[in-house]
């Protein structure tokens, strides 16, 4: 049965607003490519596998940076692929840096740009040098706040500066990808201010979903967010974002804070592709999914990943927030 919004949407508007032509284009790319191999076995049942791998949001592993980005789908199945793989550090209680954190992104997409990953370790650290530790959750929701909604920020970033400056908010330029990119780096002085008037904001924010062609938070649930300060600074309004429980919820690639440690059908695979391999059962001791995580032991040659040396804990029941992160310097 067809969905509401299918039936309501012209074939035109709904093949575009799911990113069809995308697939597409990198299905066939990948068929051109591997063309000798994919005769082996037939182009039907590679474009049937390519699908399906969309649909299970696997197809963004590994894939360069430029494909993981290009759809709010591929965005939200690498966040959910980040947590799967990786929820392992979040269990043990692991405390680790933005550069670590930077290395397991580019496990999983090789040409992950260091800048999004540092804007996202800003929204935990505020004022903290950015060598300082962080808990798997913190950075998570935070990341995700940083990576769905990129385009959306760098506009939110340049609107702020603009109140700050005093300037027409109805004459808000909205920035370039080059010129944004440099706009959160902008405003970190601000941090001891009091920011600008919430309503004055909202208002900017409000006119800027309208019109913005990238993924933005529902409004409704960004005025729940500014409605309950009468001042804010920019970074208070992404840490606000990013521990909103309704824009998780609309944005649908991760648990519940409170679940975030559980996936008892991961565990499951897991616990299945393992018993088929002799003897590696009794080498995963505290979990199946240890085997996602890089050795600790330093490898012999060159290589960029940075050890996960630091076997500082904190509280399993912990709830992630900044202050936590906070006091593990302490």
């Amino acid at each position: 049965m067809l969905s509401p919004e299918r039936l309501a949407l012209p074939d035109y508007e709904y093949l575009a607003q799911r990113h069809v032509l995308t697939y597409m284009e990198d299905a066939v790319c990948q068929l051109l490519e591997n063309r000798e191999d994919i005769s082996q076995y037939g182009i039907a049942r590679f474009f049937t596998e390519y699908f399906n791998s969309v649909c299970q949001g696997t197809h963004i592993l590994f894939r360069e940076f430029s494909f993981i980005q290009a759809t709010p789908h591929n965005r939200a199945s690498f966040l959910r692929a980040f947590w799967r793989c990786f929820r392992t550090v979040g269990k043990n209680g692991d405390l680790l840096t933005m550069k670590e954190y930077h290395c397991l992104l580019q496990l999983l997409c090789p040409d992950f740009p260091l800048e999004l990953t540092q804007k996202a370790a800003r929204i935990v650290l505020m004022d903290d040098a950015m060598d300082c530790l962080m808990s798997f959750s913190d950075f998570l929701f935070a990341f995700q706040i940083q990576f769905y909604y990129s385009e959306f920020l760098d506009s939110v970033a340049a609107i702020y500066q603009d109140l700050l400056s005093g300037k027409n908010p109805n004459t808000v330029i909205v920035p370039t990808s080059s010129s944004g990119q440099h706009r959160q780096r902008q405003v970190l002085g601000e941090a001891s201010m009091e920011g600008v008037e919430a309503s004055l904001f909202y208002q900017c924010l409000e006119n800027l979903c309208d019109r913005h062609k990238y993924s933005c938070p529902p409004p409704a649930l960004v005025k729940e967010v500014l409605s309950n300060v009468q001042r804010l600074t920019f970074y208070g309004f992404l840490v606000a974002l990013s521990k909103h429980h309704g824009i998780n919820q609309a944005l649908g690639a991760l648990p519940d804070k409170g679940d975030l440690m559980h996936d008892p059908a991961m565990d499951e695979e897991l616990e299945r592709l393992l018993v088929q391999v002799p003897g590696l059962i009794n080498s995963v001791t505290a979990s199946p999914e240890a085997s996602c995580l890089p050795s600790r032991t330093p490898p012999r040659v060159g290589s960029p990943w940075r050890p996960l040396h630091h076997s500082r804990k904190v509280d399993a029941e912990s709830d992630g927030s900044t202050e936590e992160t906070d006091e593990s310097e302490t």
